[in-house]
């Protein structure tokens, strides 16, 4: 409810437009009914007799208790100013002289509250902007954390002697990172006896994941990679991710179904420089634009 008060003359205007909308009591009742909130008021008021009068009492007490029914206030005022339709009233006007009636106090009413309810609603849309970016605010915060979470995990892992072990808990480690951003991952799997260390979808086509965290990645270990995605659907594309990078011979103009990410692109990401989706486009855009399937974020 916005804190800006309806007018006496709006309130008097919109008292005349419910006593005149509909001619059954019953009808009003339930207009009523459907308008407001907390319909509890409506069983307290005498609909037995004269309309005007019901009408009245109701208007009073709701203007009586702002805090209990001003927003059911606002929406009555708001669904009767929005009424055009009066053909319910048709059968009990031989004269047309209720339906002249109930638009005339319609229309003064549209005009006692039209300020006011534009205020009221660049108010809401106001109220909907401030929302909609704290929830902006509070997922970026939700997000930071979790980032600064696995940027621990990942120090962790650097730490580990065992470089096959590591090697083992970067799968798990890409998956959380990848959920994270909605990526859809999923886990390692085999298929036809070759281990593929994960699977994604982005931007509406599907990848294959290969992760490497034992040496540099050489030219052989890209052509292994390369089959694999070239040898399943066409639409496939492939992500390496190799936390030590490339030997310098390893990059050949044959490998072009595969991008790669490296360390830096990882930290990059944990540090809230780029989010991975987007860094994802860019090494994507690049690749389809220059052919090198190798540009990591500092140089992106």
């Amino acid at each position: 409810m916005t804190g800006k008060k309806i007018s006496p003359q709006a309130i008097l205007a919109l008292k005349e437009a419910l006593s005149v909308i509909f001619w059954k009591r019953e009808e009003l009742r339930d207009f009523i009914k459907l308008s407001i909130s907390n319909t509890a008021i409506i069983g307290t008021i005498n609909w037995e007799g004269n309309k005007r009068v019901a009408v009245k009492e109701l208007i009073e007490r709701m203007t009586n208790r702002p805090d209990i029914y001003g927003d059911d206030l606002m929406s009555l005022l708001l669904a009767v100013t929005d009424m055009t339709d009066f053909s319910h009233l048709k059968f009990w006007d031989e004269d047309g002289s209720k339906t002249r009636n109930a638009k005339g106090a319609v229309e003064i009413l549209r005009v006692q509250t039209k300020g006011f309810i534009l205020i009221t609603q660049e108010q809401e849309e106001a109220r909907k902007r401030k929302a909609e970016t704290e929830k902006r605010i509070n997922k970026n915060k939700s997000l930071d954390n979790e980032l600064n979470g696995l940027k621990t995990k990942f120090l962790e892992l650097s730490k580990i002697k065992d470089l096959q072990k590591r090697g083992f808990q970067l799968e798990p480690f890409l998956t959380e990172l990848f959920m994270l951003y909605e990526l859809n991952p999923k886990g390692s799997f085999k298929n036809n006896g070759e281990q593929i260390d994960g699977a994604f979808t982005f931007d509406g086509t599907d990848y294959l994941l290969e992760a490497k965290w034992k040496r540099q990645v050489d030219r052989s270990d890209l052509a292994t990679f390369c089959f694999k995605v070239e040898s399943k659907l066409k639409i496939a594309v492939g992500l390496l991710v190799t936390i030590d990078g490339l030997t310098k011979e390893a990059i050949s103009p044959d490998f072009k179904s595969i991008i790669i990410m490296d360390g830096v692109d990882l930290i990059a990401v944990l540090d809230a420089r780029v989010t991975l989706p987007d860094l994802l486009y860019q090494k994507r855009r690049k690749a389809i634009e220059t052919g090198n399937i190798y540009i990591n974020y500092n140089n992106l």
